[in-house]
């Protein structure tokens, strides 16, 4: 009997919020009052990813909470950099290993509308050339960012309006945004299952993880706060930088917007077994069109489930659902891993 664990009740689990702005770029809030903020709500890790702007946060890490480092770049069609909410555009969160890492990937002064000052300071690296809205130029950014010490996240597809085909086109990133509160308050759709299992069906491996993506244009408690809604669970070993980057790198890590998946293996690569909170449903997705699901037919709660997995199926996720309709999603696991 040979079982595989990919999520361990013996490893601690550390909440984190993978986007967010502050008043560094358009975001309503200081780096300290964002701190602040997601700890009071039970966050133990933060990434601050401001628009275009490499900038280190180590002095707000302490033994409680820890800050990743990172930022989001953006790359348009119009050739001026202006939105156009009719058009699509590409955005990435570049997240570094190293966390006094503030390299500016291909710099290019249109895309870095807020600072003003002189734009000396970055450690610039990459091409200077005008960003191109093309499959061939965003390929050799992921490329420039990853060389250089980043791992590339793909951000609210569905806000973006990218044509899944040309997502599959892309290649060396590192994890989809499954969900994105801000533009969910936006377009009631920032959900990504159905693009996220079309990746795998293509045999992209990426992972899925969550954020606010929080400007924090309303405060807290209105009906469309951006904060506190989409959230990455991290499993870890230690509330450091070594070990919670470890457990993004290597894929052990989940999206969520409420529920959380404990535990989670296989046994002889067919027998799957799931531990969760408290859940309405808990679903096992493959490369079919037809899913297994665990539920309580009373209607009551249920917090584990044990599935078979077909033995041409090429990899498996897990959905939990709860009552309130809130989801968390693994990512998906392929054969040669269990």
């Amino acid at each position: 009997m040979a079982i595989k664990v990919f999520i361990s009740k013996d490893k601690k689990q550390f909440k984190g919020n993978m986007h967010c702005h502050s008043t560094v770029s358009d975001g309503r809030l200081t780096p300290e009052e964002l701190k602040a903020a997601y700890k009071a709500q039970g966050y133990q890790v933060l990434a601050i990813t401001d628009h275009c702007f490499p900038c280190p946060h180590n002095d707000l890490t302490d033994d409680e909470f820890l800050l990743l480092t990172g930022y989001e770049a953006y790359i348009r069609p119009n050739k001026k950099a202006k939105s156009d909410r009719f058009l699509p555009e590409v955005h990435l969160s570049l997240f570094a290993r190293d966390k006094d890492n503030d390299k500016y990937i291909c710099y290019n002064k249109i895309y870095c509308k807020y600072y003003k000052g002189d734009p000396s300071i970055f450690n610039r690296v990459g091409s200077e050339e005008p960003r191109e809205y093309t499959m061939e130029y965003i390929n050799e950014f992921i490329k420039t960012a990853t060389d250089n010490g980043y791992l590339v996240s793909y951000n609210h597809p569905t806000w973006s309006m990218e044509d899944p085909d040309n997502i599959l086109k892309l290649k060396g990133w590192h994890s989809l945004e499954m969900d994105n509160t801000n533009s969910y308050l936006i377009n009631s759709l920032e959900h990504n299952e159905m693009l996220y299992d079309k990746l795998l069906r293509n045999g992209v491996r990426v992972g899925c993880h969550a954020g606010d993506d929080n400007h924090n244009k309303q405060p807290f408690g209105h009906p469309l706060c951006d904060s506190f809604g989409s959230f990455t669970m991290f499993v870890a070993d230690e509330l450091n930088y070594e070990s919670v980057f470890g457990a993004f790198e290597k894929g052990d890590y989940y999206s969520s917007t409420g529920p959380q998946i404990l535990s989670l293996s296989i046994e002889d690569g067919k027998t799957v077994r799931v531990e969760t909170s408290d859940a309405d449903r808990i679903i096992m997705f493959n490369n079919t069109r037809k899913t297994k699901i665990a539920l309580d037919e009373n209607g009551g709660t249920v917090n584990c489930a044990e599935f078979e997995l077909h033995e041409k199926s090429d990899y498996f996720r897990i959905t939990v659902i709860d009552k309130q309709g809130k989801r968390a999603c693994s990512r998906g696991y392929f054969r040669d891993e269990f």
